[in-house]
């Protein structure tokens, strides 16, 4: 009888322990699952987000000028130079210098104020020299030579108002040669006019 009841005891101590045992087992396991389905719903998540609101990156894009107004008096210094009149050329000109004040720089980093301040007194230098001196076309077919290098940085750097073409003349300045820049791949040389006027090519399309 004794052997039977501590038979009993021993029976029942055992399974309070394992009952004890598997409950604080579910728990634990209870708590890893919890914790197992918020990581998987926080990933989830994460892979519905647009990939944009994950990771930001900075596109730094160089800042364009509007510099419509500005070429179009340049097109038209080199029309009236293709067409040998200096007096067209200093309406250019002074067009030329007129609408450099009126570009918007607001949107300009530091270093591209600065760029930017250097080409404009170059043109303007050059500028000023064409329209002071109607009546001499050769020198101002000269600064349209070193005010065509500085339109083509501008357009280079600051954006082109439109698709614009780069055309070399290799006899001008004793065969060293010279460019303009043309809304048209036509070639209307503005360093010879009527002499020499389909004397060019195309060397470079600027967008």
């Amino acid at each position: 009888m004794k052997t039977i009841l501590f038979s009993l005891l021993a029976i029942g101590t055992f399974a309070f322990t394992s009952c004890k045992e598997n409950k604080e087992q579910k728990i634990a396991t209870g708590t890893t699952m919890q914790h197992d389905m918020s990581t998987m719903s926080d990933s989830a998540a994460m892979g519905d987000m647009p990939m944009d609101a994950k990771v930001t990156v900075t596109d730094a894009k160089k800042t364009s000028a509007n510099l419509t107004e500005l070429y179009s008096h340049y097109t038209h210094l080199t029309f009236a130079l293709s067409g040998d009149d200096d007096k067209e050329a200093v309406s250019a000109a002074k067009g030329i210098m007129e609408a450099l004040p009126k570009i918007d720089r607001n949107g300009f980093s530091a270093e591209q104020k600065k760029e930017f301040a250097e080409l404009e007194a170059s043109i303007r230098e050059h500028a000023q020299h064409i329209a002071d001196n109607a009546g001499e076309i050769g020198h101002q077919r000269e600064h349209l030579d070193l005010l065509s290098a500085d339109f083509y940085d501008l357009l280079k750097d600051f954006g082109s108002p439109k698709p614009v073409y780069k055309v070399f003349c290799p006899m001008y300045n004793d065969n060293k040669g010279a460019f303009w820049l043309s809304d048209s791949r036509e070639v209307k040389n503005p360093y010879y006019g009527k002499e020499m006027l389909s004397c060019g090519e195309v060397q470079e399309e600027i967008k």
